[in-house]
């Protein structure tokens, strides 16, 4: 199922883009369903927002399911139908916690030893970093480049993986039970804002990081492994690997992060960046105003944003 967070794309309702306005829909092609509506009109209830149905469990997924696949066949409630061109699409939701992780892929770790003055070895253990909930900005919304603050504002297209239940000293045998699905983040970074090593600042600023378009269940990815993902700067490609490549892979990571940290329903994973970042590169590239950044993940989609000036 490919869940989405929407709002009515009415320049004439003041509230369209509000937290209000905020709604979860299932996307099926150019339509988007809402779930709420459709359950509604069944005689049952869902979550209108997406952290409240992953809170609500297996049971809100099931019956979501049913549902889509009851009414495909009947005709869709017109209440509950929406053409997506018709939406603005929005982060899928506000995480409680971002977890980041930092040289995960090899060549990216090669880069960042010549480029940011991290270590040449390749780590033993995740490097783990934190980005707040107030860092997130959903798809077409703006990545804010404050001149001010930082010269060296760079991208990192990354997937994100999304807990669907709690975990807390899971084994990575166990760890797949803990995935709800994944998404795109665009781990935006003030290479310049680095603090005697520590990456919050650099990392964590608002608009920072960019999520979505979308959350695709976990059943509908065969091997999360096994995604090709990318990046372009106003049309021109910048990275380009597979999630293959990554130095620890997945339930490494929740069995790792767990060990310590208990991860909840709706905390998010972003797994690390490949190569060719703008600070790799010669010489380097930094984002600025007017830049449209793309980030694509195979089956996941594309999540865009532009670059605006905060000041």
């Amino acid at each position: 199922m490919r869940l989405v967070t929407y709002s009515p794309n009415d320049p004439s309702d003041p509230n369209a883009a509000g937290d209000t306005a905020a709604h979860l829909g299932a996307q099926l092609g150019e339509r988007v369903i809402d779930l709420a509506a459709l359950a509604a009109a069944a005689g049952t209830e869902l979550p209108g927002d997406l952290l409240s149905f992953i809170q609500a469990g297996q049971p809100a997924l099931d019956t979501a399911r049913a549902l889509l696949a009851e009414d495909a066949a009947a005709g869709w409630p017109p209440a509950a139908v929406h053409a997506l061109g018709d939406l603005r699409l929005r982060a899928p939701l506000r995480p409680g916690k971002i977890i980041g992780v930092g040289l995960n892929y090899v060549e990216h770790v090669e880069e960042s030893s010549r480029t940011l003055d991290t270590d040449r070895e390749l780590p033993d253990r995740p490097v783990l970093f934190s980005k707040p909930a107030t860092a997130v900005t959903g798809p077409g919304h703006p990545i804010l480049h404050n001149a001010d603050l930082t010269k060296q504002l760079d991208w990192e297209c990354e997937l994100a993986v999304v807990i669907g239940r709690k975990a807390f000293r899971v084994t990575e045998q166990d760890a797949w039970d803990h995935v709800f699905g994944y998404s795109i983040i665009n781990d935006i970074s003030a290479r310049d804002q680095r603090r005697s090593g520590q990456w919050f600042f650099s990392k964590g600023q608002d608009s920072y990081a960019p999520f979505g378009p979308a959350v695709l269940t976990a059943d509908e990815i065969a091997d999360p492994h096994d995604l090709e993902l990318g990046l372009k700067v106003n049309g021109e490609t910048k990275q380009h690997s597979n999630t293959r490549h990554m130095l620890f892979r997945i339930p490494r990571l929740i069995a790792d992060i767990s060990s310590g940290v208990t991860l909840e329903p709706g905390d998010v994973i972003a797994t690390g960046s490949p190569s060719g970042v703008g600070a790799g590169l010669v010489p380097p590239q930094f984002l600025q105003p007017g830049d449209l950044v793309e980030a694509t993940i195979q089956h996941l989609g594309t999540l865009a944003n532009p670059v605006q000036d905060a000041r």
